[in-house]
């Protein structure tokens, strides 16, 4: 029996050389920090200061790159791994010295590249981050790619699928309920929350092929394309914040660890379609409001950018000859076809599945601007008397049930394809209705549950992982057919141990993202940003360049 699934692509060696140098840079580094003399107390460098400036100019001091956190210069990770500061003297050139190609040359980047001993043992943290980074991204190739870990059958028993979700529901309500400091209407804990549970059903429809919920996940995949509306609608409107390098930092969020897995398992862009539809969505808020944002302090003009954003998705995918041709020249980014089941129509997934919540996000953005409105309404009920206070709650949760129940029976209780066809344009109403009875009450709105809050803040990571450390394509641009089995035998047992080793891995896949992206995304530095981008694609691009004409040189190059 063969080891691989599928041929080797330079791409794929390309990441095995760059993990390889990876490693020996690191455990160089550690050399060398082991070899230090000890620090005298309070002298020696926190990983906050030695990771300061991983790929700004080598030399710069992290004590000298940190302005007053009231400039807005300052970028915290949000677990609170690294604080990555920039220099006050990089804000108007290029680091600190007098030119793009100076600056180069002396970043960080490329004197760990030359193995310079001041620059590996000062990013030493950095490397750690990369090599683990690399070790989890092997993994998925090992899980998938190799016929060392055996496949199972998928098999769906609903009474299974309901059990398992209830169970985790009770475990979630029952230890990790949590106080919000004030009843926001739809708080941070609240949403991620919410991301969580949808989650957890979205992941056990794939593993046990759970097709009879179908139409159920098709609104939660809806719900998260609300969201990436409402929440970076909100987020401009109240900040105005529209910096390049907080939206390059969001970028690299949705696209760094599929990037990579697209390069290592030698699969497209579009198999993990939810980060090219939330990618394009979150472009086209920041567009929205980016254009003329001092008319964002109007509500009459935000009214008409809302409108405006219809109409454009009107025009760019209710008209489908409009669509491709706006999208055929990015056929080789956005095409796909499924080596089980090809088509020559490659754009069809990517029109397909962008259409489904082609609307939503602009209903997001409406929701967000109406956000103040309905939670002064909310606030209104709250301060009613006991008996007016428990009519009109009574009376909205009497109108949410019935809209519910119409709902349910018109259009939720429809076969498949004719759900698909009328989702675009009623998915809204389940959301509002969720939304409604979710903060009906003050105590509803301050209270959420932890557990799904902490699951809700890796469904990127989980989204991706499920495909190759969860369950198994086998093949590149294969679709999860089995399941990863390290119990043969004991299908259950075999759940537990391959979805804790699956959350684990997730969860260490967001901390390591949002780190690296600390290190090389600068938040208020164009420059600097401008400079890491072009060293990271010019280094990734002769590294790949040498070693395809390597392997063209020796024979061995499958692509």
């Amino acid at each position: 029996m063969a080891l691989l699934t599928a041929d080797i692509s330079s791409g794929q060696v390309t990441l095995f050389v760059v993990f390889i140098w990876s490693v020996i840079a690191w455990i160089y580094a550690e050399y060398l920090h082991s070899r230090r003399p000890p620090a005298k107390h309070g002298d020696e460098e926190s990983p906050n200061k030695e990771e300061a400036a991983k790929l700004l100019p080598h030399g710069v001091s992290s004590e000298s790159s940190a302005p007053s956190s009231a400039n807005g210069n300052g970028i915290a990770s949000s677990h609170g791994n690294v604080t990555v500061e920039e220099p006050a003297q990089m804000s108007k050139a290029y680091g600190a010295h007098g030119n793009m190609w100076e600056s180069m040359t002396n970043s960080g980047l490329v004197s760990c590249l030359l193995l310079k001993r001041q620059a590996i043992e000062h990013h030493r943290l950095t490397l750690r981050a990369i090599v683990e980074f690399g070790l989890l991204i092997i993994w998925y190739f090992v899980a998938d790619r190799t016929t060392i870990i055996p496949e199972g059958e998928k098999s769906y028993i609903r009474d299974v699928f309901i059990f398992l979700f209830v169970v985790l529901t009770s475990v979630a309500v029952g230890t990790s309920i949590r106080a919000f400091k004030m009843p926001l209407l739809l708080n941070r804990p609240q949403t991620e929350e919410w991301k969580g549970w949808m989650q957890i059903l979205f992941l056990l429809y794939h593993y046990y092929d759970a097709k009879e919920v179908y139409n159920a996940i098709r609104i939660f995949i809806a719900a998260y394309v609300w969201m990436t509306g409402f929440g970076n609608f909100s987020y401009y409107y109240k900040t105005g914040d529209f910096c390049i390098g907080r939206f390059a930092q969001m970028l690299w969020r949705l696209n760094f660890l599929v990037f990579f897995v697209c390069v290592i398992l030698r699969n497209s862009y579009m198999l993990y379609y939810i980060c090219p539809m939330h990618t394009i969505f979150t472009v086209f808020v920041y567009v929205a409001l980016a254009i003329a944002p001092k008319l964002n302090t109007n509500h009459g003009w935000l009214f008409v950018k809302i409108l405006l954003s219809f109409v454009f998705i009107f025009v760019t995918w209710d008209l489908k000859f409009v669509f491709y041709a706006i999208w055929s020249p990015f056929k080789f980014i956005m095409g796909y076809s499924d080596p089980r089941n090809p088509t020559d129509d490659t754009l069809h997934e990517w029109y397909f599945r962008s259409g489904l919540d082609r609307y939503i996000w602009v209903y997001g953005m409406l929701c967000a601007l109406m956000h103040p409105t309905a939670s002064a309404i909310l606030k209104f009920i709250d301060d009613l008397p006991i008996l007016r206070r428990y009519t009109a709650r009574t009376i909205i949760l009497s109108f949410c049930a019935v809209a519910g129940y119409v709902y349910y029976i018109t259009v939720y209780c429809k076969p498949k394809y004719e759900y698909n066809e009328i989702h675009p344009y009623t998915s809204w109403i389940p959301i509002t209705l969720w939304i409604v009875v979710r903060n009906i009450t003050p105590w509803l709105r301050v209270h959420s549950l932890r557990l799904y809050g902490w699951l809700g803040c890796i469904t990127l990571e989980t989204y991706i992982s499920q495909f190759h450390i969860w369950m198994k394509t086998d093949l590149p641009d294969g679709q999860p057919k089995s399941l990863l089995v390290l119990i043969p035998g004991y299908p259950l047992l075999n759940f537990a141990l391959v979805s804790a080793l699956y959350i684990l891995v997730s969860h260490r896949l967001f901390d390591l993202t949002n780190y690296l992206k600390n290190v090389a995304v600068p938040h208020s530095n164009n420059a600097l940003l401008l400079r890491n981008v072009i060293l990271m694609v010019v280094t990734g691009a002769v590294l790949y360049t040498v070693i395809t004409a390597l392997y063209i040189a020796t024979g061995k190059l499958w692509i």
